[in-house]
């Protein structure tokens, strides 16, 4: 009997296992490869409830009505993200093309009356420190501005890089556009056809999977609105607190960025700290330093028990799934993960799948 037993797990985790390792395998390098396709099945399926309300109500081809939601979809979506696209393309090559100059007036004066003040001090102490500390200053400022120039001839090459497989990136964007007119317009034919593909008791399970993950994908989209307005109300007080003009406006901005992983609000709190230090305003600096750890320490408070609240997971199991979904997948992973997890704990509550004990 416990042989039997020692045998029936072993063969449980090789099959889990290999599961595993065949769905890491499709996400990994599957996914990427047909992400054009993917996402404009994704964009036919959030159209496909109002093109069959409208074809309904008005009576109208439903291929017809089709036809025109994607093409609205994608001149007012497709449209306004070209454009803010290109908009921060041009400003950050602006930027990059003028740090040289602003390390030159702004970066390079503060330092050489920080290092004034140090060669005072030596002076007082030992004069004879000062040749020495004169050629490592001079070599540190010939470096600093070295790498400084490195820096934009560097990310301006990427950016140059970027531009070029700007002809790729339109060959996927066309793949998706066209595949999403084509998805639409068969919708439900395409569907069913890969449900029939399954056997009856794996389309049971698909059809509560399919369930429980859109319902799931709105519990997760309003945690993250919520973490989202909480992290604008802290910085709009924050930053109305230390005086910053338009504090509402700027946290807004800043909390929209905070979605994105890796980045997130760091991404705009640090580099402004660090450049206002650069020009003299020192307690300024450090006010944005506090607000940005303020903000930073509980948003990692909060963000495990607001999504594992929703979702129905522990605090730590949720940081866990962030944090390995992100170094795995980057922001797919970010929200991925969570809703994975959470759908096993369902499945396994459900008796459709014996995972947990």
């Amino acid at each position: 009997m416990n042989l039997e037993k020692k045998r029936s797990f072993i063969i449980n985790i090789l099959y889990f296992g290999l599961m595993v390792l065949i769905l890491f395998v499709l996400l990994k390098y599957a996914l990427p490869l047909l992400m054009p396709f993917v996402i404009g099945f994704v964009i036919a399926y959030l159209l496909k409830r109002p093109i069959r309300f409208v074809s309904t109500k008005l009576k109208v081809n439903r291929k017809l009505v089709a036809i025109i939601m994607v093409l609205v979809f994608y001149c007012t979506i497709g449209l306004l993200l070209v454009l803010l696209s290109i908009k921060a393309f041009t400003a950050a090559g602006d930027f990059l093309q003028q740090l040289p100059s602003f390390y030159t007036w702004r970066v390079e004066p503060v330092l050489m009356n920080i290092f004034d003040g140090i060669e005072k001090s030596v002076l007082s102490m030992d004069a004879s420190l000062v040749a020495s500390l004169e050629d490592l200053w001079g070599e540190f400022v010939n470096s600093l501005g070295q790498i400084v120039s490195t820096l934009s001839g560097s990310a301006i090459s990427v950016l140059s890089s970027l531009a070029g497989s700007l002809p790729g990136l339109f060959i996927k964007l066309l793949l998706m556009i066209i595949s999403t007119f084509f998805i639409a317009l068969d919708y439900d034919r395409i569907a069913s056809f890969f449900v029939r593909q399954l056997s009856e008791n794996a389309q049971e399970v698909f059809w509560e999977i399919k369930e429980y993950v859109t319902g799931t994908l709105f519990v997760c989209i309003r945690s993250y609105a919520i973490i989202m307005s909480i992290t604008f109300v802290e910085l709009s007080i924050g930053l109305s607190v230390i005086g910053i003009e338009n504090a509402v406006v700027i946290a807004l901005l800043i909390a929209i960025f905070d979605i994105l992983p890796v980045l997130g609000t760091g991404g705009i709190m640090i580099p402004w700290a660090v450049i206002t230090a650069i020009q003299g305003e020192y307690r300024m600096a450090i006010a944005l330093f506090a607000v940005y750890i303020v903000v930073t320490i509980i948003r990692n408070i909060i963000e495990p028990k607001i999504v594992g609240s929703q979702l129905g997971l522990h605090p730590v199991a949720t940081l866990a799934s962030l944090y390995v979904g992100a170094q795995l997948f980057g922001a797919v992973g970010l929200f991925g993960f969570p809703i994975a997890l959470s759908l096993l704990r369902y499945l396994n509550e459900q008796g459709t799948l014996k995972i947990f004990k």
